[in-house]
């Protein structure tokens, strides 16, 4: 029997606890209410049933006067994992020496052990970060390297990570080269094939995305990672876009290092991230920020960056136990979903190109679409200018478009309507 926003109202009166926590705005429970409501309803046929994202969408205090479809920059927090960082933040106000870094400060270790469960790993290669870019400077940084040895990545990668390699460059001598991929993709194995092909003899690590940030391409990092173990090269996976975006599990990926930044898509508090570091590698790499023993085999030694706010990690938690309640495979199925109605629909006309490939093994809630005659930038400003629709303007060599990247906030009418500005754009052009 199909579920109706009826029939969740029904069950979530008729339950005890799930009914009281949604009466009371609980965001968790009101999740977990609406997922017990669809039973087993499968992951793809739910992603269209608006009665259930509503409830899904109440989560979010998200200002409805304008549309963010730039979600892969940096994405709102649920109202729980709000509550929650105010909470500590207003405990750690009352005392701050004591009650931050004698009652907070060894919470944290829950934190970590929950997101290493939930990536994959021993918690004791699990940092915890302020964003991927702090997280993976520290294994760029880290990693000993003599002049002449060479990083292989590629020129969609982040410019963060790019100009880090930069400046190993200019300060050790070592080699950073790039080589161009396709946008969009063929098939996985055509990025194995390229970084296979640029790979030297004086190849000592790969820099890869496992999402390009440009387009929201999907890279077989497991397979990459794998054939570059073979030949006894590190790897660095910026998992920036990837981590709760579509469901994976890190400890398949065989990365020596793995970044990520928890304000995207897991909808964490603005500044966190981790760091994975493989066992094995902990002492050998030295910490962006020193520490005691440089050489510890003590995966902290990457959190030592003085004093920080507790309460952003702390409230992980909350990010966690949502996203968890929501479910990885349901979040993944409802952004693809939003993500078809506009780049299926904008497609079909012929000023638009799509250059993200839109099969579910290439990509998932985001995609970059350029427009023939248009400036991503001029095209941008309209948007928010006009329409207050939030999106980013693309401008690289090989990739010139706006990128896209709605969450399970957004609603379809949301979407519509920027298809509808888009539209209008190509046929009237912008407005002088």
């Amino acid at each position: 029997m199909p579920h109706t926003r009826r029939t969740f109202l029904r069950y979530a009166v008729g339950a005890t606890a799930a009914g009281y926590a949604f009466f009371r705005g609980d965001s968790v429970d009101q999740v977990r209410a609406a997922v017990s409501a669809a039973g087993d309803t499968p992951p793809d046929r739910l992603a269209g049933d608006e009665d259930f994202w509503f409830e899904v969408q109440q989560a979010y205090t998200v200002d409805r006067s304008l549309i963010n479809l730039n979600n892969g920059g940096v994405s709102p927090s649920p109202r729980v994992v709000q509550d929650a960082m105010r909470r500590h933040l207003e405990f750690s106000n009352q005392a701050p020496s004591k009650n931050m870094w004698e009652v907070l400060k060894p919470q944290v270790e829950s934190v970590r052990r929950r997101l290493a469960r939930h990536f994959g790993c021993d918690p004791e290669e699990m940092a915890i970060t302020r964003n991927t870019s702090e997280a993976l400077e520290n294994a760029i940084f880290g990693i000993d390297l003599k002049p002449g040895d060479e990083i292989l990545t590629t020129s969609q990668d982040y410019p963060r990570m790019l100009n880090s390699w930069k400046q190993r460059e200019l300060r050790d001598g070592v080699v950073l080269k790039m080589f161009p991929v396709p946008a969009p993709a063929e098939s996985p194995e055509q990025y194995v094939d390229l970084f296979e092909q640029h790979i030297t003899p004086r190849t000592r690590v790969i820099l890869l995305c496992h999402t390009i940030f440009l387009t929201g391409q999907i890279l077989p990092v497991a397979d990459v990672c794998r054939m570059a173990r073979q030949r006894g090269i590190l790897t660095i996976v910026d998992g920036a876009h990837a981590f709760a975006h579509f469901a994976f599990k890190g400890g398949d990926i065989g990365c020596d290092y793995y970044g990520t930044s928890l304000h995207k898509w897991l909808c964490a508090p603005h500044g966190t991230g981790f760091l994975y570091v493989r066992k094995d590698r902990i002492a050998e790499t030295w910490p962006l920020m020193a520490g005691n023993d440089p050489h510890s085999k003590d995966i902290r030694k990457f959190e030592e960056i003085g004093t920080h706010p507790i309460a952003n990690r702390l409230a992980i938690s909350e990010a966690l136990t949502f996203y968890e309640a929501l479910g990885g495979r349901r979040k993944e199925a409802r952004l693809r979903y939003l993500r078809d109605r506009f780049a299926r629909r904008l497609d079909q006309h012929p000023k638009v190109k799509t250059l993200t490939n839109l099969d579910p093994a290439h990509s998932c809630g985001i995609a970059t679409l350029s427009f023939e005659g248009l400036d991503p930038g001029e095209l941008m400003n309209h948007l928010w200018k006009r329409h207050r629709i939030i999106v980013v303007a693309i401008k690289h060599e090989e990739v010139n478009g706006l990128r896209i990247s709605p969450n399970v906030y957004t609603t379809p009418r949301e979407i519509d309507i920027f298809c509808d500005a888009v539209e209008g754009v190509l046929e009237k052009g912008l407005p002088t």
